[in-house]
């Protein structure tokens, strides 16, 4: 395991910048508003040639009881516990406040290794504040500027010991070696690769706010990794938590809650948003989680037909069935509404869960392994075209305007999801109606419900933009390279 620094500090010091600076990305969403991050954020960080895993947490607070600021606070100083080493931040141009000598008492008892950092200290505007921070008896302050990217020399020096130490006590372990294919040998090879260590299952859970994702997650991986409360909107950035769940080795992205377009007006919450769209564009897999009191309202079918469009396997989960009374009466309303409602996911799997208690959990993960299944299927050519005599048969393409159109061969171009060609006549004129009953064949046919196919109709007479042309030989080119010279 890597050697973990955590960045700790009072809200709005500059800790996500910070992070965004090691990991070399902007992951972490970054504003002038104070008390964005609530969540901990795990990342790849590399200064020099040392590579480590940082942790950005939510800014400490001097709250303990039950309130949101009370379990961010928590949460931050379960990091700490966790981590190697803990960055300790505080802004140079504020200087030393009450709250951070509270801190600085808190960190020298939890914390094996704490460095301070002055960050906000370019210019003359931080002198002071670094002065002051020699009173918090924690050693000699770095002076940062994450936002310019100054002192990270600095800060390489002081953790390159640490991270060394770290690695002298860290027991090796055997090599593991990683046989699987790679996505495009699978796909050369016609089979299909489940996850593995180098490669994990990448899941997005998505829905409205306060459908319960975060808790569900946290079910899933077995502990309290992620903020959780009866306040909607509490995640606001798309974290990811990598587990093994039950022997699948997976990366799950929790989401910030997607509301109605029309009543997202904070800046905040539209960065949060477009954070969660990005995450369903990473996925494999998105689980589209629903309330069980009121399921399938406008959001909820625009949030499955967006990752139906980004070419997603989409499972839906209705959670919170624990408080459902007639359970019956309420799945056959359910599925009924699913197949009227959301028509482009026919056969996509309904499952019900309670994220409080764990009912499903175990039947939410055999539906998204049999969903990345499918989204990874590939079809012999030849099974192809015999099944697509038979549908030809049963149900001959129109002829529109008079004029027949024929489709001669049909063969899979690529997977993940499943994406065909039909080599044919006219393609232009062959209507939408037409394509759906090929796709809703291939689904039937081929056992391949919910995922999202792509169906290409091509001409064998479209013309060859490249046909005809001679190759410019090396006289030729000299020519032209001369003439644009002397241009």
């Amino acid at each position: 395991m890597s050697f973990t620094l955590a960045i700790v500090g009072r809200p709005n010091v500059g800790k996500s910048t910070l992070f965004n600076r090691l990991v070399g990305k902007r992951l972490a969403l970054v504003d002038d508003q104070p008390g964005v991050t609530r969540d901990l954020r795990e990342g790849a960080a590399r200064l020099g040639d040392l590579k480590f895993t940082v942790i950005d947490t939510a800014g400490l607070e001097n709250a303990t009881d039950e309130s949101l600021q009370g379990r961010m606070r928590r949460l931050t100083e379960r990091a700490v516990e966790m981590a190697d080493a803990c960055l300790f931040v505080i802004d140079a141009r504020a200087g030393v406040l009450p709250a951070d000598e509270i801190f600085a008492d808190i960190l020298r008892r939890k914390s094996a290794h704490v460095i301070l950092a002055a960050n906000k200290a370019e210019g003359r505007a931080g002198e002071a504040g670094l002065l002051e921070a020699y009173a918090l008896g924690l050693g000699e302050p770095l002076r940062l500027s994450a936002e310019h990217g100054e002192g990270m020399g600095e800060l390489a020096t002081t953790l390159r010991p640490l991270i060394e130490a770290a690695a002298e006590t860290t027991q090796t372990n055997e090599p593991v070696v990683d046989v699987t294919l790679s996505e495009d040998e699978a796909e050369e090879e016609g089979e299909y690769q489940p996850p593995s260590r180098a490669r994990p299952l990448q899941i997005a859970v998505v829905g409205r706010p306060n459908a319960g994702k975060s808790t569900l997650i946290n079910k899933i991986i077995g502990e309290d990794r992620l903020l959780t409360g009866p306040e909607a909107g509490i995640t606001r950035d798309a974290i990811s938590v990598t587990t093994d769940w039950e022997g699948t080795p997976t990366r799950i992205f929790d989401t910030a809650g997607m509301r109605k377009k029309a009543k997202v007006q904070d800046k905040l919450e539209k960065l949060s948003v477009s954070d969660g769209l990005r995450a369903v564009k990473f996925a494999e897999v998105v689980v589209v989680l629903l309330d069980v009191d009121i399921p399938f309202e406008q959001q909820d079918l625009r949030i499955a037909d967006l990752a139906e469009r980004e070419g997603r396997a989409v499972v839906v989960a209705v959670n919170k069935w624990d408080l459902e009374g007639e359970k019956q009466a309420k799945l056959r309303d359910l599925k009924e509404q699913f197949n009227r409602l959301l028509p482009q996911l026919r056969g996509a799997p309904l499952i019900t869960v309670s994220a409080l208690t764990g009912r499903g959990i175990d039947r939410l993960r055999d539906a998204i392994l049999k969903a990345h299944e499918v989204w990874n299927r590939r079809v012999p050519t030849s099974a192809l075209n015999r099944w697509l005599v038979g549908m030809l048969e049963q149900h001959p393409p129109p002829a529109p305007q008079g004029k027949r159109i024929k489709l001669r061969y049909m063969t899979q171009a690529k997977t993940r999801p499943p994406g065909f060609v039909v080599m044919c006549s006219h393609p232009q004129l062959l209507p939408a109606s037409y394509s759906r009953y090929l796709v809703n064949g291939l689904r039937e046919d081929f056992d391949m419900p919910g995922t999202p196919i792509r169906l290409f109709m091509r001409s064998q007479n479209e013309a060859n933009p490249f046909k005809g042309r001679k190759k410019a030989g090396p006289s030729k080119l000299r020519k032209h390279l001369g003439a644009k010279r002397a241009e």
